[in-house]
């Protein structure tokens, strides 16, 4: 039995943990964090994903704990209403549609209990180096323990350290798009039922938003800005992300000001850019990255769940049909895989162009016409094989 270590218990990691243990694998799962993580902002499971839940006898779980949303509204600075919606949502899209809009930590938790009891948790841990070799991979933990694996998953983020010690570093990877983004938990001061109301701060494509959640009693809030260049900062460091935020939204209008204050007690904030990762390869010897690690979309793409999710069901199952030989499991992994990947990340780009070219439409300056790409076919554009 060939063992694996799974770097990362977000989504990614725990559904290739239950696919290996189904196929026999022994897997191990490394997270930094001292436990399950919570928070979160609300993420879509589409298109092949749906199908992989399923197949997974997850599916109608994950519909049992799908956020519930009647609509939507979009204010003024005043906090007038400009229109609103009953039909589709900034987080989720139309209402009527077969996907699933989760919060984070109810997915995880879900993908976790399903993979298992056979599957060891690291928690509080991470990887700090790695030597490969012809036998397997020699881990050095940050907590002392080395341990020796016939395989390494990094599925750790954008971030990704496992991809930083193996592929070198991410600044080889990453591609800013120009905007940050931080979410976190707040109570429901604004009395939202099944609601989200967002702002667009005037002369950006950018602001914030809230969304009730769980029963109506807290809200997930969304803040963001633009910022053409990257920003220097340490992604560990919360209380300077969070002071970065205060200070790009300061004299905002709306309750921009009120959402600040809610920020600083925010147990679970998160903060990052709206960035993608491009790779040449996930691969490198007898280490593979997953999701977010080797191929992100970035929110704008709103796919990053269900190409985790759907990677995970196929690198697995290449796993399987190779025998373990890894070779050929990650070179069909990436064949099959690409150009899913690749049409999701470029999605991601057109909606990008579609949120600015109505940013300068209102601002009454002439537009370039973006030939945008049909959301709904690049989702279903992935076709789940048997493995």
């Amino acid at each position: 039995m060939k063992n694996v270590l799974i770097s990362g218990a977000s989504i990614g990691g725990p559904a290739l943990a239950y696919w290996l243990r189904r196929y026999g694998f022994g897997v191990t799962v490394v997270e930094v964090a001292p436990g399950p993580r919570a928070g979160g902002q609300a993420i879509d499971v589409r298109g092949p994903a749906l199908e992989v839940a399923e197949r997974m006898g997850v599916l109608d779980r994950i519909r049992e704990h799908r956020v519930e949303m009647r609509g939507m509204s979009m204010v003024d600075g005043d906090g007038n209403e400009l229109y609103r919606s009953e039909e589709y949502t900034v987080t989720g899209g139309d209402l009527d549609s077969p996907d699933v809009e989760i919060l984070r930590d109810d997915l995880s938790r879900i993908l976790t209990e399903a993979a298992g009891d056979g599957v060891e948790y690291l928690y509080g841990d991470s990887i700090a180096g790695l030597e490969q070799d012809g036998d397997g991979v020699r881990v050095i933990f940050h907590s002392g323990l080395i341990r020796t694996f016939d395989l390494v998953v990094g599925a750790d983020g954008a971030h990704s350290a496992t991809r930083r010690l193996v592929f070198g570093p991410e600044k080889d990877y990453l591609t800013h798009l120009g905007t940050y983004l931080a979410v976190w938990t707040a109570p429901n001061f604004l009395g939202l039922d099944r609601w989200q109301v967002f702002h667009q701060v005037p002369g950006s494509s950018w602001g914030g938003g809230v969304m009730s959640v769980r029963g109506n009693e807290e809200v997930r809030v969304y803040l963001g800005f633009e910022s053409e260049r990257p920003i220097e900062y340490d992604h560990r460091d919360t209380a300077a992300q969070k002071k970065i935020m205060a200070d790009a939204l300061a004299g905002g209008g709306w309750v921009l000001p009120e959402l600040v204050e809610t920020m600083w007690d925010a147990p679970d904030f998160h903060f990052d850019s709206m960035a993608q990762i491009r790779m040449d390869s996930w691969s490198k010897g007898r280490v593979v990255l997953l999701g977010d690690a080797g191929y992100c979309g970035s929110p704008l793409s709103g796919q990053g769940t269900s190409m985790a999710m759907v990677g995970a069901y196929v690198l697995a199952g290449e796993l399987k049909a190779a025998g373990g030989d890894h070779r050929a499991a990650f070179a069909n992994y990436e064949k099959e895989l690409r150009g899913y990947v690749a049409a999701n990340q470029e999605l991601a780009l057109t909606n990008k162009a579609r949120v600015e070219a109505q940013r300068d439409a209102e601002m009454g300056a002439e537009t370039e016409v973006v030939d945008f790409q049909d959301f709904g076919e690049i989702v279903g554009s992935f076709t789940v094989r048997d493995y």
